[in-house]
């Protein structure tokens, strides 16, 4: 398995990264969870130093250790609660079983420190004649000091495994997200579920309104240029392009689904998506791991808002 990613299971087709072992498509969550290799605890222990020959527990810290290999993940503070790997697939027990949904991903990347599950909705959309997205639910469960447990709706593209990962907003208009100072309460986060619904709904709608706004080569150029700024200074002064900037311009016309909604916003933003998680990074893997979790994951979510702006001013 590749270096971010440690061990994942996936259902269906083969996912757009091609990373994982095939499992059936109607698994219960913890069947998931054996088959992702995910059936392992964590717990706390003291973290010790020695000083002159003898050993000392360090003032309010412990280390987080994976119990089945006894491998290190992190060190934390006396306050903080991991979040067993079982309790997060737990959480998708009731949708499942009710028929709301159906396991689909889940795995380990960081060598334990960042598990997670994908779980696909039973509600997507079609636009422009074809274009089909479909709507997924993430848990992610890091085993990592200063990371939460977040629960995110993440619509896919179909025709060309294009993701987002896009935090659930409650009321107060702030992602799902749970800290490890207190005990998790997945009834809690339920509650907030209807909101995805909500998400998708008004993510269609953004989508048809690209969708009707047309780009010509001066806007699709600089739409792209600021999602993908150039750092060299140089370059700056100059106006050119930066590397990645060039790449995702060439995919606009040659992207999968190019042919939906041709020459608008949401083809070129459809670009951005498909080059993060296709063609730019240095492979499979850590693409997977940038566009759920790291620095294109953010870049993705800042090309969505750049491509309204530029459509409101089309």
């Amino acid at each position: 398995m590749a270096h971010n990613v440690e061990t994942m299971a996936y259902a269906g087709e083969v996912p757009w990264h091609g990373l994982g072992v095939e499992v059936l498509d109607d698994l219960t969550p913890e069947q998931m969870m054996q088959k992702a290799g995910l059936d392992w605890t964590v717990s706390k222990q003291p973290l010790l130093f020695r000083h002159e020959g003898d050993i000392h527990n360090v003032p309010g810290q412990e280390v987080l250790v994976r119990d089945s290999d006894s491998k290190v993940l992190t060190v934390v503070g006396k306050g903080w609660e991991p979040v067993q790997n079982h309790e997060a697939f737990e959480f998708f027990n009731d949708f499942v079983m009710n028929g709301d949904m159906k396991m689909h991903t889940a795995g380990s990347l960081q060598e334990g420190k960042l598990t997670w599950a994908l779980a696909k909705v039973n509600e997507d959309f079609e636009l422009f004649g074809g274009d089909k997205v479909e709507s997924y639910l993430m848990f992610s469960n890091p085993h990592k000091f200063g990371s939460s447990i977040t629960v995110s709706f993440t619509p896919i593209r179909v025709v060309c495994n294009n993701t987002l990962n896009m935090a659930l907003q409650g009321a107060n208009g702030k992602g799902v997200r749970v800290t490890h100072r207190k005990q998790f309460n997945a009834d809690e986060i339920k509650e907030l579920l209807g909101i995805a619904s909500e998400q998708l709904a008004h993510y269609k709608e953004v989508a048809q309104f690209l969708g009707s706004k047309r780009f010509n080569e001066e806007t699709l150029t600089n739409y792209i240029k600021e999602v993908f700024p150039n750092t060299n200074p140089n370059a700056k002064e100059s106006g050119t392009v930066s590397r990645t900037a060039k790449t995702v311009l060439e995919s606009v016309e040659t992207q999968p689904g190019a042919e939906f909604a041709e020459g608008t916003f949401w083809q070129a933003f459809n670009a951005v998506t498909y080059a993060t998680d296709h063609v730019v990074g240095r492979g499979n893997d850590s693409r997977m791991a940038s566009a759920w979790f790291g620095v294109n994951q953010t870049r993705k979510l800042k090309a969505l808002d750049k491509a309204v702006e530029y459509a409101e001013a089309a």
